[in-house]
């Protein structure tokens, strides 16, 4: 594993024992947007997909943390939900198959530049015409860096991934800063766009 998955791999274990297992701000504003065949690229605990599939949708959920993998299995066997959860590289998953939706919060800036971009064209490639995406990511002004593996990251400008989805129809933009340790911030944009079709 890279830092980043330790990361978040030790950051989920906590969560679990404690039961923090509500949507973040970032999963509240994607899930009124996901329908049919959903894709959660970067799912983390599978809450969003959890709730995703318990307002009818059928969900392809990947994460390469295993501990977030193990339990969000568990959730979708106990409640026979239809989610299939799989422990996956997301710099190198290819998908086989085409979504309605899709979402991918807080993971594309684990990549590095070139990779960020290529799988950001991917997921676009993989969206039905008619279909949502909601991405959200960090952007250059964030000044916390400790979740981030030296090998490799990418901080979008403040307008890049807008401007990547040109020629959709941009449903909504929301830039969100937020005090982290030491002083830093980290700086989020959620973008929800629809794909042409």
């Amino acid at each position: 594993m890279n830092k980043s998955i330790d990361f978040f791999d030790a950051q989920f274990r906590d969560q679990v024992s404690a039961g923090e297992l509500a949507l973040n701000p970032f999963e509240t504003i994607a899930l009124p947007h996901l329908r049919g065949r959903v894709l959660d690229f970067g799912c983390g605990l599978g809450n969003l997909a959890v709730a995703a599939a318990r307002q009818g949708c059928s969900v392809l959920a990947l994460d390469a943390s295993p501990t977030a993998i193990a339990h969000l299995r568990r959730l979708a066997a106990a409640d026979a939900l239809d989610i299939e959860a799989i422990e996956a590289d997301l710099a190198s998953y290819a998908l086989t198959e085409d979504f309605d939706s899709m979402v991918s919060i807080g993971l594309l800036m684990f990549l590095d530049c070139a990779a960020a971009h290529a799988r950001l064209a991917m997921l676009k490639s993989r969206l039905r015409p008619g279909g949502t995406a909601v991405i959200n990511l960090l952007v250059a002004g964030t000044t916390y860096l400790d979740m981030f593996d030296g090998a490799g990251y990418c901080l979008f400008g403040r307008d890049e991934l807008q401007a990547s989805f040109d020629g959709w129809t941009v449903l909504d933009e929301e830039f969100s800063d937020f005090a982290a340790p030491g002083g830093t911030t980290k700086a989020f944009v959620t973008l929800t766009a629809r794909k042409p079709g």
